[in-house]
């Protein structure tokens, strides 16, 4: 399950609070983000947000994310995967796709060969849109300044942020199956409780189709 949004929509929290919940429940979680959770990817995530590969052109920059999603896809989240795990991660391709290719003369067939180079026929199978206006969001991030320098993405301008938020709502509007938004100016307890019972129902979804695949197969359920 990824998280996406603008700079300030909560994603952090709400993955920390997603993932206490789920491991209450007994489920084994990972939780990770981009750019970086791996060796690899970490080594590329401070020359992408320094904007040290401003300078390198856009084209040489998208080709950094996937380098560093690819070792972070294969070095941790497969692996994850495989092993039953289940995997949070904060930001993931629709940021690439939002912040890389939203006003860029970078086309999509080229977006869409960086991800088949990243990901492979790996998805995720939900994403959670954090939806807040970009003044909000700008507004909370600034608040946040207090105890880290910002980087080159909490730098820029509003109205860039705000088109970015649209460009996330297109997605989930684009992609309705794999795509929710969630409101997240609400309170940080209604987003919490809104997001797990989201969850919630997917899970037992996916867990009813499971049994029923094992009973159509003839295989004994205990």
């Amino acid at each position: 399950m990824t998280f996406e949004g603008g700079e300030g929509s909560g994603k952090t929290t709400q993955i920390a609070r997603l993932a206490g919940h789920l491991r209450s429940e007994g489920h084994d979680v990972v939780t990770t983000r981009e750019p970086g959770g791996s060796p690899g990817a970490d080594a590329l995530r401070h020359v992408i947000l320094s904007g040290a590969a401003e300078g390198l052109g856009v084209e040489v920059e998208a080709m950094l994310f996937a380098a560093a999603r690819a070792d972070h896809v294969d070095t941790l989240i497969r692996p994850a995967l495989d092993a039953g795990k289940i995997v949070l991660c904060d930001r993931f391709h629709d940021s690439t796709r939002v912040y890389q290719f939203l006003d860029s003369e970078l086309d999509q067939d080229y977006r869409d060969a960086m991800e088949r180079a990243a990901l492979g026929d790996l998805l995720p199978n939900l994403t959670i849109i954090l939806d807040v206006p970009a003044s909000v969001g700008v507004e909370r991030a600034r608040q946040r300044r207090a105890d880290h320098s910002p980087d080159r993405f909490e730098k820029e301008d509003e109205a860039l942020h705000e088109r970015r938020r649209q460009a996330f709502r297109k997605l989930a509007e684009d992609e309705p199956e794999r795509c929710v938004i969630v409101d997240g100016t609400q309170a940080e307890d209604k987003v919490a409780a809104e997001i797990r019972d989201l969850i919630d129902d997917r899970l037992g979804a996916a867990r009813f189709e499971a049994i029923g695949q094992s009973l159509g197969a003839g295989q004994a359920i205990r």
